[in-house]
């Protein structure tokens, strides 16, 4: 028998990934003089008539594979209603349903399937088909013997103390393990007293009170009005305190208006003194 190069190839790579990530329940080892020579070690499930034991299955490839299915068998005996007395195996993968794609661990689960869902109905033990049909209870039991004395050795297979793959193991130990409560109420962590006192600020304080005007930049409110009258009853300008450079813009055509009403009315005096002398002078002459 020679396989092809890619067909080797193929082979020895899923060999190396069912050692080094193997399914739940399932090893396989390999002859040292033989690479071929294939043999899958499945676990009997929990909850069948076969918990407890470790079946071993045979591979044979012959050259048509993969695009035929390899030769497959139980090397142990069992007691099922879908394995022959002489360990040949009828399951629909190995058969009408294989698939080039299909490879040594695909079948494996297949066959550990069908540990757990026998089918009567395509039984290639006629004894083992008819009291699982028949009577259940003789048919567990049958099958509980033939694992104990065939199936179940006094040390586990050293191929299973190798964990399985990551994510099925992960799941398990997730599922197995108890809930983490989280406590009910907040914990306070104590703060340092260098860091509770607050930070005194190098930056000068706010003043209290609102800024006030400057007094050379506001017009008193006394001086509101343009002039102010003297003593004599003359309106006087007086002149307000100094103002800056914006304020003497705004106030300066009212102190001009006013300077210029003041100097109109000391002309209009002037015009009107000579006529009063005049009249004086001839009062005087008509005396004499």
């Amino acid at each position: 028998m020679s396989l092809t190069p890619a067909t080797m190839r193929r082979l020895m790579r899923e060999l190396t990934e069912l050692r080094n990530s193997p399914p739940e329940g399932i090893r396989v080892v390999t002859s040292e003089d033989n690479m071929l020579d294939v043999t899958g070690i499945i676990e009997g499930p929990e909850g069948t008539p076969y918990a407890g034991g470790y079946f071993r299955v045979r591979f044979k490839f012959s050259e048509e594979f993969p695009a035929a299915p390899p030769k497959c068998w139980f090397a142990t005996k069992i007691f099922h209603p879908n394995v022959s007395s002489a360990g040949e195996i009828c399951v629909n993968t190995l058969k009408k349903d294989w698939k080039s794609t299909y490879g040594i661990g695909h079948i494996l689960v297949t066959v550990k399937c069908l540990l757990i869902y026998p089918n009567p109905e395509s039984a290639l033990d006629e004894e083992a088909g008819k009291l699982l049909l028949e009577d259940y209870e003789s048919y567990c039991s049958r099958a509980k013997l033939i694992t104990s004395v065939h199936a179940t050795p006094r040390t586990r297979p050293p191929e299973f103390d190798i964990p399985a793959s990551s994510s099925e193991a992960s799941t398990s130990i997730a599922a197995a393990s108890p809930a983490i409560s989280l406590p009910p109420q907040p914990i306070t962590l104590p703060v340092p007293s260098s860091l509770s006192s607050p930070r005194k600020s190098t930056s000068p304080s706010p003043p209290s009170q609102p800024l006030q005007e400057s007094a050379s930049n506001t017009l008193p409110s006394s001086l509101s009005s343009s002039s102010l009258s003297g003593k004599d009853g003359k309106d006087r300008v007086t002149s307000p305190s100094p103002l800056g450079t914006a304020d003497s813009n705004v106030a300066g055509p009212a102190n001009t208006s006013a300077a210029a009403a003041a100097a109109a009315t000391k002309a209009v005096k002037r015009s009107a003194a000579p006529g009063t002398g005049l009249e004086k002078r001839k009062k005087a002459l008509k005396r004499l």
